[in-house]
């Protein structure tokens, strides 16, 4: 049954030309039916719980009680995903039962690919720090938080070989909240409790998790900094906001004579170090973190109160 076909149907269904209505799943597509007051489901242990909960919002529009029936054959056992999904829809009937129903379906599916090497979309685009920053600062915003929302996190994205992998913690959720506690570190001693927590639940990590608690620590000191990108651009690693005073900029001419300081834009551009001169390849990974620590350290001294230039 097409979509014209169903609106014929449906506009003689309304009018009560007929009391049964026979129909596939296109049904659920936001129909608003009230005098329809009973629905019966066939073989409701093949849908996912979404459409069981929008199916059954279909009928009880109206004054009248309604019932909803979901069916499923007795001589073949449920899996356990179908229970599941047919036992939430049973047990939340109430008014806004539909967040829980949401959170539940979240839950039984899973998050999604949203981690993995092979995403595409929003994260695959800006990277999973950076969206995890853009999601927390839009709903700072809805929240009506501006002070909050301008509490700015620092950006890092480096070519560094961080991350954590499946094979070490199992489970998109249990990534997810591995990810976020890292991205929460404020110091030093949040960065050893989520190292110990990572270590007492799945075993000593392996180098993609050090990597990433190495970037956790790099980003504290360089919000310390007052920093908020760390970024490569091509053959460059970009820092800002900087404001060098005079005596700053005496030691960048120093320790890094290829660097470019763009006063009016706030930006330093660093030319990437290479291993073993020139020829050799650019710097990645903890090599190229720990020139970075060096270089945050020795131009902004984020550890010693700041002294008037």
């Amino acid at each position: 049954m097409n979509e014209h076909q169903l609106e014929r149907v449906m506009v003689d269904f309304w009018e009560k030309n007929f009391d049964v209505l026979v129909c596939t799943t296109i049904v659920e597509s936001g129909l608003d039916v009230p005098n329809a007051n009973t629905l019966i489901v066939d073989r409701a242990d093949t849908y996912g719980l979404s459409q069981l909960h929008q199916l059954r919002g279909r009928v009880g529009r109206g004054r009248e009680r309604a019932y909803a029936y979901f069916l499923y054959p007795p001589e073949k056992p449920l899996t356990e995903t179908a229970h599941e999904r047919l036992a939430t829809v049973a047990q939340h009937t109430e008014t806004g039962a539909g967040m829980y129903v949401a959170m539940k379906d979240l839950e039984i599916r899973g998050a999604g690919n949203i981690l993995g090497a092979e995403q595409s979309g929003s994260i695959a685009g800006v990277g999973f720090d950076l969206y995890v920053r853009m999601v927390g600062e839009a709903v700072r915003e809805l929240k009506g938080d501006p002070e909050a929302a301008e509490d700015t996190e620092t950006k890092v994205e480096l070519p560094i070989d961080a991350h954590i992998p499946h094979d070490y913690v199992p489970g998109e959720r249990l990534r997810l909240q591995s990810y976020k506690r890292i991205a929460s570190v404020t110091g030093d001693e949040d960065i050893a409790a989520a190292y110990e927590e990572l270590n007492d639940r799945y075993g000593p990590p392996p180098q993609p998790v050090d990597n990433l608690l190495a970037v956790a620590r790099f980003r504290v000191l360089a919000k310390a900094a007052g920093l908020t990108d760390v970024v490569l651009q091509g053959s460059q690693i970009r820092f800002s906001p900087v404001e060098l005073r005079e005596s700053q900029q005496l030691r960048l001419r120093r320790l890094y004579p290829k660097a470019v300081y763009k006063e009016p834009a706030k930006t330093l551009l660093v030319p990437v170090p290479k291993a073993g001169g020139l020829g050799g390849k650019p710097l990645r990974d903890l090599e190229l973190l720990k020139w970075c620590t060096d270089l945050v350290e020795a131009l902004f001294e984020p550890r010693k109160p700041a002294a008037e230039g």
